[in-house]
């Protein structure tokens, strides 16, 4: 995960455990660190021990997401928005897996990608935070 991908709001994986990304700065050796927070813990780690967020069935739901087709070859997940889709491919070459804008494929396949082009795209955040996930949720 490049650390210039991420922004505040972020959710991120720190030890099994969803954090939300508070602060980016460089520490004393000039490196990236995040500040990171769930409910029960706040503090600043090395950028570089943070990962990100596979996408899967639930968070696409927690997104806002419904499934509304499914067959031998892909699932399909759709928003109130009739212009932005996500499939899941279930074929191994995964041609067609990733979320589609107006038509467009983009690949994104972690949490922190889909918020990013959800807030450049409606210039808000996705209205998922901890509040709205289970305390201590390991991540599936």
């Amino acid at each position: 995960m490049n650390v210039t991908d991420l922004k505040i709001k972020n959710l991120v994986d720190y030890r099994g455990q969803i954090f939300t990304i508070t602060e980016i700065f460089h520490n004393e050796k000039n490196d990236y660190s995040v500040k990171i927070e769930n409910d029960n813990q706040c503090f600043d780690v090395p950028a570089d021990s943070i990962q990100p967020i596979t996408i899967n069935e639930a968070w696409l739901e927690r997104f806002g997401f419904m499934k509304t087709y499914t067959s031998d070859h892909r699932i399909r997940y759709e928003r109130p928005e009739s212009f932005i889709k996500y499939d899941i491919d279930l074929n191994s070459k995964k041609i067609v897996d990733g979320l589609k804008i107006y038509g467009n494929s983009i690949r994104c396949k972690y949490i922190h990608e889909f918020q990013n082009i959800f807030s450049s795209l409606f210039g808000r955040d996705t209205g998922i935070s901890m509040k709205n996930i289970f305390k201590n949720e390991a991540i599936a």
